[in-house]
């Protein structure tokens, strides 16, 4: 499903899989995120034969001109989990609004794992 919105210069369109991409690049930016992770076996295997490593683990879901967004992530030890969950909700919601210029009304962080 796409995204669309008018503006002085035309029409815009916006597909999920490309603000999944934004909103990945933004998490494996964050400090304290080893990787991103999708929650099943099968998704992992659909995964494997993608060639985006950025969406990996990313859902979207616009509705209207809001963005839910879930993050499946792998955090690295000795870090705050509460703390860089904010970190990177904060950072994730500050470059989709701007790459999209959408609101985003959610961000849900699952961490799958800790890596040394």
């Amino acid at each position: 499903m796409a995204f669309n919105t008018t503006n002085a210069y035309g029409r815009i369109s916006i597909v999920e899989d490309t603000i999944a991409e934004v909103a990945g690049y933004s998490a494996l930016e964050c400090y304290g995120i080893v990787d991103l992770v999708a929650k099943s076996f099968t998704d992992n295997v659909a995964e494997m034969f993608k060639k985006h490593r950025y969406s990996r683990g990313v859902k979207v879901l616009t509705n209207g001109d809001r963005i839910f967004i879930s993050l499946s992530v792998i955090m690295k030890y000795s870090v705050s989990i509460e703390a860089v969950a904010e970190a990177l909700k904060k950072s994730v919601k500050y470059d989709v609004e701007k790459f999209t210029g959408m609101l985003v009304n959610d961000i849900n962080v699952n961490v799958e794992g800790i890596r040394l």
